[in-house]
């Protein structure tokens, strides 16, 4: 690490628990962002500031005006621009010393390749079958899931290793099954709470890759914005689940 990182990464070092080497395994990771919209502009933005050495960002969408108002990572100017694109330059602009890797074409049929790139993967989609198949890929490439999820004035957040043999996956949570793909599209969103959020997602991330404090695996934390309220409950690996069994 040269002298300019060191400056740059300073506050982080001084922590006791990260130091030097700490930092340096951020700088050596790798980590894929799935979705640059709510979560994914504070997810980035922050990890890009930390110093992750290798962020791969995915989205195959565009600004359009009515992300804005929570997606804080594009601007006015970045309408119509590919979100990845527009990602990218803004976490450039904030740290032109990390790799991008940016994906427009994630789909079923790469996206284990992609995850078997990556140290951790981060979950910012809105729908339950693209959830799925990320998990999917990241319990067949035993990749720890870092999955955050908002909606109205709630938001929900955990830490998935189901290819171990006591921790649950996702599908553990949410079977395929009387899931009615609820979104922010329909139901609407204060933008802060994607904030909130998206930037505990990252903190999570940073804890997984450096084994810091509590990393909310087999736990999902609840977030109620509007009266303030936070609540973890133990989360259990399902005996009958078609993905995570699979893999012990």
């Amino acid at each position: 690490m040269n002298d300019k990182k060191l400056l740059r990464y300073s506050r982080q070092i001084l922590l006791p628990e990260i130091g030097i080497e700490g930092q340096q395994t951020l700088l050596n990771s790798t980590l894929l962002l799935i979705g640059m919209g709510g979560l994914g502009a504070p997810n980035a933005l922050y990890l890009a500031a930390s110093g992750v050495g290798h962020l791969i960002i995915a989205d195959f969408d565009q600004v359009e005006l009515s992300n804005l108002a929570r997606q804080v990572i594009h601007h006015t100017n970045d309408i119509g621009k590919d979100k990845v694109i527009s990602a990218k330059e803004k976490m450039l602009a904030i740290n032109p010393d990390i790799q991008i890797t940016t994906l427009t074409d994630l789909s079923e049929d790469n996206i284990e390749d992609w995850v078997q790139k990556a140290d951790i993967v981060l979950d910012g989609t809105d729908n339950f079958n693209t959830r799925f198949r990320i998990n999917q890929a990241c319990v067949t490439q035993h990749t720890p899931l870092v999955s955050a999820a908002v909606i109205r004035f709630e938001g929900q957040l955990s830490v998935f290793k189901g290819y171990e043999k006591n921790q649950p996956c996702y599908q553990c949570l949410y079977p395929t099954t009387g899931n009615n793909d609820e979104n922010c599209s329909n139901n609407g969103i204060l933008a802060p709470v994607a904030g909130l959020l998206g930037t505990m997602q990252a903190l999570q991330a940073i804890k997984v890759i450096l084994n810091l404090g509590e990393q909310l695996t087999g736990k999902l934390m609840m977030v109620d914005a509007l009266d303030l309220n936070f609540r973890t409950i133990k989360l259990s690996k399902d005996k009958h689940c078609p993905i995570c069994n699979l893999s012990q």
